[in-house]
């Protein structure tokens, strides 16, 4: 019989917490690629603001400033139409959806531990 979703996820913090005992270390988790805590740029703090987040939340802050201002193209929703601020990152006047991220990433910095 499977286990629900609730009985999996009781499971895993029982196995967790009884390999914190036993190792004496505190348990660690997933803190990379796109839950790492990033810095922006001061180009990509006008957007985003300049507080540390995640990166999964900065791409979200991006698109949510792309759609408010209608910068995705009429005609190719795949492309994005910079504006003023956009284009400090972007580099230029048009990207894809696709490479915006490689753009973005120009202006993050990983957070030091």
């Amino acid at each position: 019989m499977a286990k629900s979703a609730e009985k999996r996820g009781k499971d895993e913090t029982k196995a967790a917490e009884k390999t914190v005992k036993a190792t004496g270390k505190k348990a660690g988790g997933a803190r990379g690629g796109i839950t790492a805590p990033v810095t922006p740029s001061p180009e990509l703090a006008e957007i985003v603001g300049d507080k540390d987040l995640l990166r999964s939340e900065v791409v979200s802050k991006v698109w949510d400033y792309i759609k408010k201002h209608d910068l995705q193209d009429a005609k190719d929703r795949r492309q994005i139409n910079a504006d003023a601020k956009l284009e400090k990152i972007f580099g230029k006047t048009s990207v894809s959806m696709f490479e915006m991220n490689k753009h973005l990433s120009q202006h993050l910095t990983a957070k030091k531990a």
